[in-house]
């Protein structure tokens, strides 16, 4: 089977990008991850042997994406583009306060925790984040709950830590 990239871009972009929001926690890096992300479906994309769905093959690919991006940006000795951006960030911030809010408690999550929730709160099946993730979907139910409990905590105390 064969697949439109730019069918995959349409349906998956919105999606992906969250996904990179929620990793990054800035807008702006979440913009790189995201489109870093679609390059390297772009280039794979001939590669793809159908051995799962289109959409986990999509999902590995940004979360491994991400987890690289995280990385490099954590090595940087010079983090004064990082400082200018949230600056930026902080300028143009609209009334979205409380979806930024949710995205930088979501990136303060462990790595682990970050995937499911991201993927819980785009409405995929236990079932699909239980074969993103490779744990078990009674495992993964345990996982989703204290997850939900440790963000309600963080986001109740955003702003005081």
């Amino acid at each position: 089977m064969t697949y439109d990239f730019d069918q995959l871009y349409k349906e998956f972009s919105a999606r992906i990008y969250k996904l990179c929001l929620s990793y990054s926690g800035e807008k702006l890096f979440a913009d790189d991850l995201h489109q870093e992300t679609w390059i390297s479906v772009w280039n794979s994309l001939p590669k793809f042997r159908n051995e799962s769905k289109i959409s986990t093959w999509i999902y590995r690919i940004a979360i491994n994406t991400c987890l690289v991006g995280i990385k490099k940006q954590k090595n940087k000795a010079e983090n004064s583009e990082l400082i200018l951006s949230k600056l930026v960030h902080e300028e143009t911030y609209d009334n979205s306060k409380e979806i930024n809010r949710l995205y930088e408690c979501i990136s303060k999550l462990k790595e682990s925790e970050r995937i499911i929730i991201t993927l819980v709160l785009e409405e995929k099946p236990y079932e699909e984040i239980a074969e993103i993730t490779g744990i078990t979907e009674n495992n993964l139910r345990v996982k989703i709950h204290r997850i939900k409990k440790e963000l309600q905590e963080t986001y109740m105390n955003y702003g005081r830590i």
